[in-house]
């Protein structure tokens, strides 16, 4: 056993953070909990393989961060073609198809959010996840991969197996559709 790690403290020091992390990109309590158990025992089947050079929290957390890119990868190869689609669909009237302009009824809006009121931020950020909760699944695998765990656009295309074009035109999309969110439930 690894004289480095404490496993039998595992639960007890990590597994309220694990969970905080993976509630944000898997928005499915019940998984987000399955997740976390199948972190701490891959962790168990890797523990002589722990060098020591990184934190034992960070060390968890890349396990369970490729357990999350799993689950992303398995939902975006099922929804790829459905997703876009039906968010074409959806998204048709945000721009003049004459002129590629924004509508007028879909231009952007200023959000008022210059002030720094934690209390604010707060309710800024719960709207954010449950706008982000309506997202398409590859999208918001794609937007939390970029936007939350800063991933390069060359690592998300090859664990989601997704062309780069693909891979803008979702993040652009998604921008679109938070941004449209955000402005009916927060303006």
């Amino acid at each position: 056993m690894n004289n480095l790690l404490d496993p039998h403290q595992w639960v007890k020091a990590h597994a309220d953070y694990l969970y905080a992390y993976t509630i944000t990109r898997i928005n499915d309590e019940e998984q987000a909990k399955d997740l976390v158990q199948e972190t701490f025992l891959a962790a168990l089947e890797k523990v002589n393989s722990f060098e020591g050079k990184s934190s034992e929290r960070t060390w968890l957390t890349a396990i369970l961060r490729n357990k999350i890119v799993d689950v992303y990868r398995k939902k975006s190869s099922a929804l790829i073609n459905s997703d876009i689609s039906r968010a074409e669909q959806e998204q048709a009237d945000f721009f003049d198809s004459d002129t590629g302009h924004w509508t007028n009824q879909r231009a952007p809006q200023q959000f008022g959010i210059d002030n720094h009121d934690p209390i604010l931020n707060k309710e800024f950020n719960q709207i954010l996840l449950k706008c982000m909760q309506k997202l398409p699944a590859l999208w918001m695998s794609v937007f939390t991969m970029k936007h939350m765990d800063d991933e390069t656009t060359d690592i998300i295309c090859a664990e989601l197996k997704l062309t780069a074009s693909n891979f803008w035109v979702i993040i652009h999309r998604t921008k679109l559709n938070l941004r449209a969110c955000l402005q009916k439930n927060w303006i």
